[in-house]
């Protein structure tokens, strides 16, 4: 009897041992979503419990080997996207197994999501292609406006020229670039309105919108991180501003609290603790690491030049984000009541880049019915657009980075003031007409209310600066127009 005890014991100690003591139950494929995205395709499939699987690469396709699990009878199998092609279901030796066509060479990623953000346990399966672009070589892109350096030889000496002093000796006139993020998307639905408005989608339709607006704006060229309904990790989002050699990054999202009164809109810049902690993980990092600061190797310099180097690229960064987050949130503030009044800040990941300036602009709380409704409304969504827009254009227009076509246009500007001061004997640094501020194209399906708005004037004082007269709001395609100073 006792040995048959002791049998009976060591048996479950053994299984324990091997975790057969509490083994994983069936679980359910209830659903699968798809999402391509420019780099990677992502598949998500529903599950009403945690599951034991394994992953096999079969040419053109990807076997996901599963145990008793089973599909559910709502099952529906997704369309294909990206690199996805379709899936199959079989039973082999009672065990599920699941066939994703896939196109040819593609390296499958997964790993398992616990129940969150609304959604029970998930497998997730991402799709990359065969070959994935390497990412643009910072001293090789286009000059940027953070600090970099080039070696000039002139007669028996070396001069040390910043990318800025090159592009300005060099005459160029090269355009800003914008990188506009649409928060969320994907896997990632965003908050949830009461009316069912999710913020991924209102996110993407106001970031077409800025970077529609950015591109017809002379001398300024918008790169979307995201210009589609697919997910892409946050870090990942500041790294594409970086790639592209961004002069600005701004991150587009809607709010939510659990007060449905909470409203209006904000503009977000990182903190200081923040600003120290990416600081620290830089300089810890940079030994093992490719990324620049401005295009200045961090690991080629000891640690004291290292650190002077990082606090003065992300002094310069923070001081531009504050300047430009002021600027848009007073342009917001005249579409409607702000939510705290002045510019906050937080720790948030998509503003960590030590040197690109960094906005997260929060358009509204989608939690709230009345500004959900605003939210789902395109012309609202193109007022939003046109805020955000105009605040980042005059950050520009006042400081100009060098080498660009604002700069250049601010030197003409000052040549025309001096050149005019001396025909006219007016003081130097006043210009001949102080009422002009700028011109504008007039694109198709503009207004006189959107131009004003975009720049921050009265449709009253737009209409006498152009002679228009009458009630009419309605401007030709083509046409331009004179803006007259606010």
């Amino acid at each position: 009897m006792r040995a048959s005890l002791f049998r009976f014991g060591l048996c479950a100690l053994v299984a324990a041992a091997a975790g057969l003591s509490s083994p994983v139950r069936a679980a359910e494929i209830r659903g699968a979503r798809v999402w391509a995205g420019p780099e990677y395709t992502r598949v998500v499939f529903d599950l009403s419990g945690p599951v034991r699987y394994g992953i096999t690469p079969r040419g053109d396709q990807v076997r996901v080997d599963l145990g008793n699990d089973r599909l559910a009878s709502a099952f529906e199998k997704p369309a294909a996207q990206g690199l996805f092609k379709g899936v199959t279901a079989h039973r082999r030796g009672g065990k599920l197994e699941l066939l994703a066509d896939v196109s040819a060479g593609t390296t499958p990623k997964s790993f398992m999501l616990k129940p969150g953000g609304g959604y029970g346990y998930r497998l997730v399966l991402d799709l990359y292609p065969k070959s994935v672009a390497k990412a643009p070589d910072a001293k090789a892109s286009a000059p940027a406006t953070r600090v970099a350096v080039a070696t000039v030889t002139k007669a028996d000496k070396r001069e040390v020229l910043t990318l800025r002093q090159v592009a300005e000796q060099m005459g160029g006139e090269r355009k800003v670039v914008v990188a506009v993020d649409a928060g969320h998307g994907g896997v990632d639905p965003g908050a949830h309105g009461p009316h069912g408005t999710l913020e991924k989608n209102v996110t993407l339709a106001v970031a077409r919108k800025l970077a529609a607006l950015i591109d017809k704006q002379p001398g300024m060229q918008a790169v979307l991180t995201r210009d589609g309904d697919y997910f892409i990790p946050l870090k990942r989002r500041y790294e594409i501003a970086r790639e592209k050699n961004a002069d600005l990054f701004v991150s587009i999202h809607a709010d939510a609290f659990r007060n449905g009164d909470a409203k209006g809109s904000s503009v977000w810049v990182l903190s200081s603790r923040g600003k120290s902690t990416v600081a620290a993980r830089w300089l810890a990092d940079r030994e093992n690491s490719s990324d620049l600061i401005g295009g200045v190797s961090l690991a080629s310099e000891d640690d004291s030049l290292a650190s002077v180097l990082l606090d003065m690229q992300q002094g310069w960064a923070v001081q531009a984000s504050e300047s430009i987050a002021g600027n848009v949130l007073k342009a917001l503030g005249k579409l409607g009541p702000t939510h705290r009044g002045y510019v906050e800040r937080a720790n948030f990941v998509v503003l960590r880049s030590p040197d690109v300036p960094s906005i997260l602009v929060e358009t509204a709380f989608i939690s709230n019915p009345s500004e959900e409704r605003k939210l789902r409304d395109p012309e609202h969504q193109t007022e939003l657009a046109e805020a955000v827009m105009g605040g980042v254009r005059n950050y520009f227009e006042t400081t100009p980075p060098p080498g660009t076509w604002f700069a250049a246009q601010a030197a003409r500007r000052n040549g025309t003031l001096l050149a005019s001061a001396q025909a006219t004997d007016a003081p130097v640094g006043k210009r001949a007409d102080d009422s002009v501020q700028d011109m504008h194209k007039v694109a198709r399906g503009e207004s006189l209310g959107s131009i004003a708005r975009q720049y921050g004037v009265s449709v009253g004082a737009l209409k006498s600066a152009n002679r228009i007269s009458g009630s009419g709001d309605t401007l030709r395609a083509g046409s331009v127009l004179t803006i007259p100073a606010s």
